[in-house]
């Protein structure tokens, strides 16, 4: 398997199975090592600060039970860094290693998932993974195509969170529509930041957000699931990030987050918006702030992103959530050691909806791909020497 690797020089490598313990239970070794997440970040500058507890409170965001709109199922997402700091929770510069194990290797939930690793279930990756790995595929519970892989990422994403916050890069992600219902329109940074996780859904239009875990619940009755959207806005970006013409910092930002399994649809800006606009309504005015003492913007239709490089203003990404797709109702399949059409019913623990869930994995690949964009930009200017100053400034 390739692809578990992402960035150029703030890179990120992660590995591990949701339920790898449940293969390795029987093996003569600790049960604290049967197995779990592993993240190893390259390209950490020396003399940041980072604990653990720092990178817990990302992961905690994600982790499930913790309200009646989640999946019961108990996993501590418990974070242990191994590398790449030292003992007053500075790093050295070297890789940083991180560690989740799996708590739950042995229950009723992974024993459902070991009944299933026939069939494939619908709206997963089960049939492609058979296609590409045949019977050697890791079965319970999706493999590296479960919704827990991305607990590597928001450890990782934390790590960069610690750098950005030195530069005064902001991201936050919220959920703004669930199966229709949806929150007011062009949510500021500022509103995002004040009703930052008020609710179970962490969705800052208060009153919409009551209309959607409503929702929710009739739809966990059901049995059934949905999807929703989910907006990210980073504050703090320098004008200049972004290479043309192939890795525009839209296309790295896109790859970012369409690597996230449930994310099926992603615009910036205006996005698809920009097809009912004229050229004179599309276009946002640039001016002379002598406030700043640069150039802005009087609209930001563009989200931020001019070129494929960051123009200085707030970088705005909406993405398209599918709804999980293991749900309780009976549905159509295939065997694919028989080769039968059969009938299946999943009755595992599983989200009404990911959005809840979901949006601190897209904080952490943002995170990810802004700082990467950053090294990069940085160490290109710094050999460009001959450029006019005065365009540093603006």
């Amino acid at each position: 398997m390739v692809g578990n690797t992402f960035g150029r020089i703030f890179r990120v490598t992660t590995c591990g199975e949701s339920y790898a313990g449940a293969f390795r239970k029987n093996l003569q070794i600790p049960k604290e090592l049967f197995g779990g997440l592993i993240a190893i970040v390259d390209g950490v500058p020396p003399g940041i600060k980072l604990t653990a507890d720092f990178v817990q409170e990302e992961l905690d965001k994600r982790r499930p039970g913790k309200t009646p709109l989640d999946t019961p199922r108990k996993e501590r997402d418990k974070v242990y860094i191994f590398s790449g700091v030292m003992e007053d929770d500075i790093t050295t510069g070297a890789p940083v290693g991180m560690i989740i194990p799996n708590d739950v290797i042995e229950d009723e939930h992974i024993n459902k998932h070991k009944s299933y690793k026939e069939v494939v279930r619908p709206g997963q990756a089960g049939y492609t993974f058979f296609k590409k790995y045949g019977q050697f595929a890791d079965n319970i519970g999706a493999g590296r195509a479960s919704g827990r892989e991305t607990a590597a990422r928001v450890a990782a994403g934390a790590v960069a969170k610690a750098v950005l916050d030195t530069m005064g890069i902001d991201v936050i992600a919220f959920v703004t529509e669930i199966h229709g219902i949806k929150a007011q329109e062009n949510i500021t940074y500022e509103m995002a930041k004040a009703n930052y996780r008020k609710n179970e859904i962490n969705c800052p239009d208060l009153e919409k957000a009551k209309e959607m875990i409503e929702e929710l619940k009739r739809i966990k009755e059901e049995g059934d699931s949905v999807g929703g959207v989910v907006e990210i806005i980073a504050r703090g970006v320098p004008a200049g990030l972004g290479e043309p013409v192939f890795d525009k910092l839209q296309a790295t930002l896109a790859h970012a987050l369409m690597s996230i399994g449930a994310i099926k649809g992603i615009e910036f800006g205006e996005g698809f918006g920009h097809t009912k606009l004229k050229g004179s309504e599309s276009n946002d005015v640039p001016y002379y702030d002598e406030a700043s003492g640069r150039v802005r913007f009087k609209t930001n239709r563009a989200g931020g992103i001019l070129g494929g490089i960051s123009n200085g203003e707030d970088i705005r990404i909406r993405v398209a959530v599918k709804p999980t797709p293991t749900i309780s109702i009976p549905q159509k399949t295939v065997n694919m050691y028989t080769l039968e059409n059969v009938e299946v019913e999943f009755n595992t623990r599983n989200d009404p909806s990911i959005c809840p869930r979901i949006y601190p994995v897209c904080e952490a690949m943002v995170r990810i791909a802004l700082l990467d964009a950053l090294y990069i930009a940085k160490g290109y200017r710094a050999i460009s020497s001959n450029i006019d100053p005065r365009w540093d400034r603006l």
